[in-house]
């Protein structure tokens, strides 16, 4: 840290000049955005926008994913001092992030809530921006790709879960976090042979001819061998990455819906993002946090870790680029 911008820097979250840069301000001060980054709904000269959709409607156990973004942003918080480890470069001081902050709703009228958050996103991916969602409950990845696909066509996917979100639901107007990747398939957002979920651990008797790298193989076969088979399925097409902070163990990340043992654990997933370094991906959300079923926020700091690392990811092919 450097004590002596600390003694000035204070609220970079909209005193902030620049988008590109570290910031120093008290780790305990400070309004909180994602990483510090200055909140703006501008995005000219952006390449990278972190949204919120505070959503969790559409959940089938606990609620209060609501609260995620809010807390994800306050874990991140400590995170904007230093470049994020392992990546071998500093996507804070050489990209231009946002955080585009959350998205409105009328919470009363939930209806309208898909085509608001297709809209929404829209808005980022249209403008050249590539987004970074923190939820909300996993529902709200069905509108984000319907937005992606809008614009790039049917997209790979990558989906880090506990469950495998394709149970049968063939009404579309139906708002259902474990039905997302159903009609994402069906409605030809993604193909299945270009589909790949990691660290399931509960039975779905038809998956849809998606990929399915469950939890007990990435432990038997470990990390190398995972990401082998998950490039495998994307190779170097536009890929979307999702993370239902319940993929992790209930030991590392408590404070979700849908808790099911015997998941990843917080170095497995770092070890699985860093190692998908040049994939070709286009976008990304961490999903399904719920800050109320955890008290140390230990869960919120995991989800910030991700959407850190999500961040790290999609900047690795802004750099590749030239963007």
């Amino acid at each position: 840290m450097a004590l002596e911008d600390a003694k000035t820097q204070i609220d970079q979250a909209f005193t902030r000049a620049e988008l590109r840069g570290l910031s120093f301000e008290n780790a305990f001060g400070g309004a909180t955005s994602f990483l510090r980054r200055r909140y703006s709904k501008d995005l000219s000269g952006a390449q990278i926008a972190v949204t919120g959709i505070p959503f969790d409607q559409a959940v089938t156990n606990r609620p209060g994913t609501r609260f995620g973004p809010r807390a994800i942003r306050e874990a991140s918080s400590l995170q904007a001092f230093d470049a994020p480890y392992g990546w071998g470069y500093d996507p804070l001081s050489e990209l231009a992030i946002v955080d585009y902050g959350d998205m409105a709703f009328d919470y009363a009228n939930v209806p309208e809530v898909p085509a608001r958050i297709e809209a929404h996103l829209a808005g980022i991916i249209n403008a050249g921006v590539v987004p970074i969602t923190l939820g909300g409950d996993h529902f709200i990845t069905l509108p984000i790709l319907r937005a992606v696909a809008a614009k790039h066509g049917p997209v790979a996917l990558i989906q880090i879960d506990a469950h495998s979100d394709t149970w049968a639901d063939d009404d579309m107007s139906r708002i259902d976090h474990g039905t997302f990747l159903y009609k994402a398939l069906k409605l030809g957002l993604v193909a299945p042979e270009t589909t790949v979920s990691v660290g399931i651990r509960t039975d779905n008797p038809d998956t849809l001819g998606v990929t399915i790298l469950d939890a007990p193989s990435v432990h038997q076969d470990g990390i190398d061998a995972t990401l082998a088979r998950i490039r495998d399925v994307v190779g170097d097409r536009p890929t979307y990455v999702t993370f239902d902070i319940d993929g992790l163990d209930p030991a590392f990340a408590p404070g979700t819906g849908t808790p099911v043992w015997g998941g990843l654990a917080s170095w497995q997933a770092a070890a699985l993002l860093r190692g998908l370094k040049g994939i070709n991906m286009i976008g990304g959300d961490v999903v399904e946090v719920s800050p109320p079923y955890d008290p140390t926020g230990v869960t919120a700091v995991a989800g910030a870790h991700v959407a850190t690392e999500l961040l790290a990811l999609a900047g690795w092919g802004l750099r590749k680029e030239g963007v």
